[in-house]
């Protein structure tokens, strides 16, 4: 019999009024034993201890597998890091170190082993590349510290960054913000779409906001950012916990997007702002069914397939701006430019920054918790308008003419 080992994961429960986490282990017979602790520090002790009481009714074990070491690790980082934080390392482990080398011992897992684990992360992002890059060192180096392992495979591999740069978004203009509005009025990414353009809120706070943060009776209406949203094998998770201290602000609200927050409660039927049809937060795949409303409205050229003789046939599709779709009448190609959800939080932040809103405000009302971001994206904005730039120093040397 062999002690189930998983990922960590850590619930809240209320008892007698009081908030706990929860999790539970099974013990050497297979028995689910349920855990409770104050905080996560806590409970990771008791899982600890009580998985360390399992293992040691059982037989001594070969080294571990790179699945078991990981689970291991990560319940160790589980007691350190933010719960958002353990989430990204989770689904990160999972798909590019326990997928391809999961079955294989710690102790036989070689540099080539994991460079060609790496080979399909390349061709992601190189922020996802160099952060899978990391947590290989960081997992080998901590079996390595350990006695897992008496060679680290990781410590020869090249730390030059690799991945796809991404290429930077620029904000929308007054021009493609209207037309997206218009494109997707009345469609199920409408009320999304205005809280990114005019709040500014990350994808995560906009899929967790709930009406009881929206207050739109006041003399200034504003919401509260207090909850994010993330999602585990698919399934919405609601936190308190967010990315970062600065995340915890208050928004006012332009009148536009107060207007259509009283539509959008009048008829909504659920907790949160953006539900699907039960009123539950939105799963990964239903967010992606939402903003796929925007990308088939786009003009831009597609794979596509098509039945020909009882078999589909691959194609690219070239829409046609203004024309309908081919295969939905409904459907009009009113989009020449691409976006993504995290633009439309760029474009309201740009536009802050033109209407001559301080740096330490913006800073605020974007839920930065560096200067450093605010002020990156302060000079892209600012200086990048030569008129502007030299009217100011036309203004700043005027003293010294004459």
């Amino acid at each position: 019999m062999t002690t189930k080992k998983r990922i960590p994961k850590y619930g809240m429960v209320e008892i007698n009024g009081s908030q706990y986490y929860k999790t539970y282990v099974e013990d050497a017979d297979g028995k689910r034993v349920i855990l409770y602790g104050k905080t996560r520090e806590e409970l990771y002790d008791k899982e600890i201890k009580a998985l360390d009481n399992a293992n040691r009714l059982l037989p001594h074990k070969a080294a571990p597998t790179v699945a078991e070491y990981c689970e291991k690790w990560l319940l160790m980082q589980s007691a350190n890091v933010r719960a958002t934080t353990l989430i990204d390392y989770t689904s990160k482990v999972r798909r590019h170190i326990i997928a391809p080398l999961g079955d294989m011992r710690m102790s036989d897992v070689t540099a080539d082993d994991i460079k060609m684990a790496l080979v399909p992360v390349a061709e992601k992002s190189a922020s996802v590349f160099n952060s899978v890059n990391i947590l290989y060192r960081c997992i080998f180096n901590s079996a390595e510290d350990s006695k897992i392992i008496s060679h680290n495979p990781t410590r020869h591999l090249l730390t030059k960054e690799g991945g796809i740069p991404q290429k930077d978004r620029e904000a929308l203009t007054d021009e493609q913000a209207e037309r997206l509005i218009d494109t997707v009025r009345g469609l199920p990414p409408y009320v999304f779409v205005m809280i990114g353009l005019y709040a500014g809120l990350r994808r995560e706070e906009i899929l967790a906001l709930k009406w009881d943060c929206v207050f739109l009776d006041t003399e200034t209406p504003y919401l509260l950012v207090r909850r994010a949203w993330h999602t585990e094998s698919n399934r919405p998770v609601i936190m308190t916990e967010l990315k970062t201290k600065a995340a915890k602000r208050d928004i006012p609200l332009p009148e536009c997007l107060a207007e259509c927050l009283r539509e959008a409660k009048e008829h909504s039927t659920s907790e949160y702002v953006i539900a699907n049809s039960d009123g539950d937060p939105l799963s990964y795949t239903q967010f992606k069914r939402l903003w796929t409303y925007i990308v088939t409205r786009t003009a831009k050229p597609r794979p596509a397939k098509k039945l020909v003789d009882g078999k589909y046939v691959k194609y690219t599709l070239y829409p046609v701006l203004g024309e309908k779709a081919r295969n939905n009448g409904h459907v009009v190609y009113s989009l020449d430019f691409e976006v993504t959800p995290h633009q439309l939080r760029h474009t309201y932040i740009t536009n802050l920054i033109h209407a001559g809103v301080d740096p330490k405000t913006v800073q605020y009302l974007a839920g930065h918790e560096s200067s450093k971001i605010t002020m990156d994206i302060y000079a892209k904005v600012k200086y990048n308008r030569p008129e502007e730039v030299a009217d100011a120093l036309t203004e700043a040397f005027a003293r010294w003419e004459g």
